[in-house]
C-alpha cells in the first residue's frame, strides 16, 4: 500500500518546482500569468503545503512529562525576548504561500468539483499555521491575500483579536470538510474530510477550554459553543464507522508479546505501514529508499519520563498508587513497573519490552539509561524505537507516524462532554474504555474514587475530569499535546512539583544491576533527597524549590514573546504581557 504513496512524493517535487513563478511572462517560462490554467496546476503547488504536516519526532519535551538534558529556558522562567524570527514561529511564509493560491485559482478552468478540494487543502493549511499562531501568540494580525510591498496598511496593521482570527480558522476548515474527498476515496497521505474534522474537533476543544480557565471574552463563539462543537464533531467521526483502536499485533517484524507480557500498544507506533490501520484517520507515510525517518534510532536518547509522570500512570486494578494495595513500591524501576497501567512498560526500556532483534535473538536492556544523553531521569521513553535492526540504521527508519490518531478523537469527545457535564457511562465506554480495553485495564466509571495524591492544577477539578485528564495524559504521551494542554487548561502550577523535573529512585537494589561509578562521585549520576527519597537529579544547579518553577496567575509564559524586531518594523504591534 504504502507504493501509492510514492506518486504523491513525486508530486510534491513537482510542486515544489512549479511553485517558481513570477508576474513576467517569458514564452520559454513556466510564469504565473500561464501557471494557473487547469486543476492538476492547483494540485501539484497544493503538493508543496503538505512539507509543513508533522513527521516522526521525539515530542512533549517542554512540558511535565519529560526531563530533558538541557533544561528548558521556558520552564524556569529564564527565557528573554528573541531580537528577530530566527527559531521563533513569527513567520508568514505558510500563510502567503496559502493566500498566494487563493488569490489566484479563479483562473483555473474546470467543475468546481474538480477545483474545489484543492482549494479545501490549502485553506486547511492555512488554518492549519493560524491554529498554531493563535495558540502561541493569542492575537496575530490575520491576512486573507498575499501582501504585496504597496500593501502599506496592511503590512503594518495591529494584531486582530483571538476570537476574530478563530472565526476564521473554523470557516476554512469547514470549507475543508465540506470539499475534502470521503476518507474511503482519498489518495493515500492526502488529507480528506475526516482529517479535516478532527483538526476542527482539535481546535474547539483548545479553544473552548482556552476560554474557560483564563475566563477570556465569549467573543462570537462561547466556551460552552466551543466545547459542544468539539463534541458534536468528534461523534461525527465516531458515528463514521470508519475507525477503532486496534491490539496492533504482528506487523512488519514487530512483537505481539513478549514473554506474557502484550505489546499491543507499543506495537501500534512502530508498524511498518499505517494505511489501512483503523486507528490511523491520517497518516505520514515513509517508503524505503524514497523517504525515511531517524526516530527509532534516536527514541529515549537525550530525553526522559519525569517521575511525576510515571507516578501518575495507575494501578491494573485502576486505582491511584496512594490507593492500590497492587502498588510494589519504586526500591527498584522493576518493582515500579509491576502491577501498574500496562503502557507504562510498553512507554519505558525494560525487561518486559524486547529492545532489539540480533541475529533473530531478542534482546533485552539488563538495566536503564540513566546517563545525560541517554534516559536522563532512569526512565528512558522508547515509544517509537522499533527493536528491528533495519529501522535502528540511521535516518533509515521507515514505519509510518500519525499525523491524526483515533486515540485523539475518543479523548476530544469524553473531555468535551465531561467540561460539559454531560458525561454518562455510554460516553465513557465508548471513549476511555475502548482505550483502557487494549491494555486490559480496568474501566473508568462516572464516580471514580479520588486520588489521595492529586497533581495540583492550580483549582479543583472533579475526579471524573481528573481522570479524563490523567487518561489523555498516559495514552498521548510523546506525541505533542502536553504543553498545549497544560496552557489551554492553565495549569502552570503543575511544573511547581519538583517531580517533573526529578528522575527516579536512587537505593542500593536499583543500582545493583549498574556498573560501578554510574553513580555518585564527580562523574556519576548526581542524586538529592525528596520528600525522604533520593532521586535522579538531571540538574545539580537547579533546587526542587527553583524560582523558576513558580507560576502566577497571569504567568507570562502562557503565550509567546513577539521578536523585538518586529516591534521595530510595526510600531502598531504590541508585546504579550510579561515580556
Amino acid at each position: 500500500m504504502k507504493r501509492i504513496y510514492f506518486l504523491l512524493l513525486t508530486g510534491l517535487c513537482l510542486g515544489l518546482f512549479s511553485c517558481d513563478i513570477t508576474d513576467i511572462s517569458p514564452k520559454d517560462a513556466l510564469t504565473d500569468e500561464s501557471y494557473w490554467s487547469k486543476p492538476e496546476d492547483l494540485k501539484l503547488y497544493a503538493n508543496r503545503l503538505y512539507e509543513n504536516m508533522p513527521g516522526p519526532s521525539h515530542l512533549d519535551n517542554t512540558s511535565d512529562n519529560f526531563v530533558t538534558a538541557n533544561y528548558s529556558s521556558l520552564l524556569f522562567n529564564e527565557r528573554t525576548v528573541p531580537t528577530n524570527n530566527s527559531g521563533s514561529s513569527w513567520g508568514w511564509g505558510v500563510i502567503r504561500a496559502c493566500n498566494f493560491f487563493l488569490t489566484r485559482y479563479q483562473n483555473v478552468q474546470g467543475a468546481e468539483a474538480d477545483i474545489n478540494p484543492y482549494v479545501a487543502e490549502v485553506r486547511f493549511f492555512r488554518a492549519w499555521d493560524y491554529f498554531g499562531k493563535i495558540k502561541l501568540y493569542g492575537d496575530v494580525p490575520f491576512f486573507d491575500k498575499d501582501l504585496q510591498t504597496d500593501d502599506v496598511d496592511l503590512l503594518y496593521k495591529a494584531r486582530d483579536s483571538r476570537d476574530l482570527v478563530l472565526g476564521k480558522i473554523i470557516e476554512d476548515l469547514e470549507f475543508a470538510v465540506q470539499w475534502l474527498p470521503e476518507a474511503d476515496r482519498a489518495e493515500a497521505g492526502r488529507l480528506h474530510k475526516n482529517a479535516a474534522l478532527t483538526q476542527l474537533a482539535r481546535v474547539c476543544l483548545h479553544e473552548g477550554t482556552w476560554k474557560k480557565y483564563h475566563n477570556a471574552p465569549a467573543g462570537s463563539l462561547s466556551s460552552e459553543q466551543l466545547l459542544r462543537r468539539a463534541a458534536e464533531t468528534a461523534e461525527r467521526i465516531m458515528n463514521s464507522g470508519l475507525y477503532d483502536i486496534v491490539r496492533a499485533g504482528d506487523d512488519g517484524g514487530s512483537l505481539m508479546s513478549f514473554d506474557g507480557y502484550p505489546l499491543y500498544y507499543a506495537n501500534l507506533f512502530i508498524q511498518e505501514s499505517l494505511t489501512g490501520n483503523p486507528e490511523c484517520i491520517l497518516p505520514h507515510i515513509y517508503i524505503n529508499s524514497v523517504l525515511a525517518h531517524g526516530l527509532s534510532r534516536s527514541a529515549g536518547f537525550g530525553t526522559g519520563l519525569s517521575r511525576d509522570f510515571v507516578e501518575s500512570a495507575l494501578c491494573r486494578d485502576g486505582k491511584p498508587t496512594g490507593s492500590s494495595p497492587l502498588y510494589q513500591g519504586d526500591e527498584t524501576w522493576e518493582t515500579e513497573l509491576t502491577d501498574r497501567d500496562p503502557r507504562l512498560y510498553q512507554l519505558i526500556d525494560n525487561l518486559n519490552r524486547p529492545y532489539q532483534i540480533i541475529n533473530g535473538e531478542i534482546q533485552v536492556n539488563p538495566f536503564t539509561n540513566v546517563t545525560p544523553n541517554g534516559g536522563v531521569t532512569g526512565y528512558p521513553c522508547i515509544k517509537f524505537h522499533s527493536p528491528l535492526p533495519d529501522q535502528n540504521e540511521a535516518d533509515r527508519s521507515t514505519y509510518d507516524w500519525f499525523i491524526y490518531r483515533y486515540a485523539e478523537v475518543l479523548l476530544i469527545y469524553a473531555e468535551a462532554k465531561a467540561e460539559l457535564g454531560e458525561c454518562t457511562q455510554d460516553v465513557l465506554d465508548k471513549t476511555v474504555n475502548k482505550l483502557r480495553d487494549r491494555v486490559e485495564m480496568p474501566h473508568l466509571t462516572v464516580t471514580p474514587e479520588a486520588d489521595p495524591n492529586p497533581v495540583n492544577y492550580g483549582y479543583a477539578v472533579s475526579p471524573l475530569l481528573y481522570e479524563i485528564r490523567r487518561e489523555r495524559r498516559i495514552e498521548l504521551v510523546a506525541e505533542g499535546f502536553r504543553w498545549d494542554d497544560i496552557v489551554r487548561w492553565k495549569a502552570g502550577k503543575l511544573l511547581e512539583n519538583p517531580k517533573t523535573f526529578l528522575g527516579m529512585r536512587v537505593t542500593p537494589q536499583s543500582v545493583a544491576p549498574y556498573p560501578e561509578g554510574t553513580f555518585y562521585g564527580e562523574a556519576g549520576v548526581q542524586t538529592l533527597t525528596w520528600e525522604g527519597k533520593e532521586l535522579i537529579r538531571p540538574y545539580p544547579g537547579k533546587a526542587p524549590d527553583d524560582a523558576g518553577r513558580k507560576w502566577a496567575d497571569n504567568d507570562r509564559r502562557y503565550l509567546e514573546p513577539i521578536p523585538l524586531e518586529e516591534l521595530t518594523l510595526n510600531k502598531n504591534l504590541t508585546q504579550n504581557p510579561g515580556w
